[in-house]
């Protein structure tokens, strides 16, 4: 993967308020303070808010029975959402405004719940993510998290180690799945995905997970703003050999690169690097597969599960 430790620095120098952040306990076991200090700050987001709607729950007199049934989750899972141990998407924060004759003062949390929901190094490219024109991504290891059906995404979080608990694994299912809404975004950005193989071969979970990955690329491949390709195994040329990486295009024309490893990921804003990977990325993806090509390729892989 493409190395680096400055995207702070260079975030800094270029004048942008990004939130980048190297290393992430959310994903590893890194005791690093920085770190550690944005994951209490996010979570206790996501407590005060829980004893925010909580308090207006009680208010409103309503048991968590009666009010999960009226935004449609279970007392249990209303609980948590109470207690800060799992986070309600925008919409169901909408709901519950509602529902609680809040008045807006539950609304008025959603970008910061909704900021807190992701991985501390990722929070400055999910915000990029909602500001894009356009979006270039090529893929070596895992389909991109955008492209990730359900059952795709909890097989890789199945096998994490250490193990995730169970309602971290659901917090960042209901994350990335939030993410795919770009897809109907209006305007539509551009979004360019290529990703190799081995990627594709790769039976994660099961066979069944891995076929209706296969499927599912198909059919979102299909939108008009939308190119998927493919990088064969057997492909001389690869300039994607420094490993994955994101370019960001955002609506006034700047561009960011992102990348990241094992718990460390960089969020790049210096225009040469920009420059320089989204270059990179169109050699690659004239080395790659055409869109119909490579819908070809799935679906041969399809017929061979």
């Amino acid at each position: 993967m493409t190395e680096g430790t400055g995207a702070e620095a260079g975030a800094v120098a270029a004048g942008e308020e990004l939130e980048v952040s190297l290393g992430d306990s959310w994903e590893s076991d890194g005791d690093g303070g920085g770190q550690a200090s944005a994951d209490k700050s996010g979570q206790g987001v996501v407590t005060a808010f829980g004893q925010s709607m909580k308090t207006l729950r009680v208010r409103a007199g309503l048991e968590r029975e009666e009010f999960g049934r009226r935004i449609g989750y279970s007392a249990s899972t209303v609980a948590s959402f109470e207690q800060g141990r799992r986070i309600p998407s925008p919409r169901t924060i909408e709901q519950a405004d509602e529902v609680l004759g809040a008045g807006g003062l539950l609304t008025l949390w959603k970008e910061q719940v909704e900021r807190a929901q992701y991985p501390v190094r990722f929070q400055g490219m999910a915000k990029l993510e909602k500001e894009c024109i356009e979006l270039l991504m090529y893929d070596a290891l895992i389909v991109n998290g955008l492209l990730q059906t359900e059952e795709y995404m909890r097989a890789l979080l199945a096998m994490r180690r250490p193990p995730l608990a169970q309602e971290t694994i659901d917090q960042r299912v209901t994350a990335r799945l939030a993410r795919q809404d770009i897809f109907d975004r209006q305007p539509t950005p551009l979004l360019g995905f290529v990703m190799t193989e081995a990627v594709l071969r790769q039976r994660y979970g099961s066979r069944g997970v891995l076929r209706g990955q296969l499927e599912h690329l198909l059919l979102i491949g299909q939108k008009r703003n939308i190119e998927i390709q493919v990088m064969p195994l057997d492909s001389e040329d690869n300039a994607g050999v420094n490993g994955p990486f994101t370019v960001v295009t955002r609506k006034d024309g700047k561009k960011f690169v992102y990348s990241e490893a094992h718990a460390i990921s960089t969020l790049e804003a210096d225009p040469e690097q920009a420059v320089l990977a989204a270059a990179r990325y169109g050699i690659i993806r004239s080395q790659a597969l055409s869109p119909r090509e490579s819908s070809q390729f799935i679906e041969q892989l399809l017929g061979e599960l």
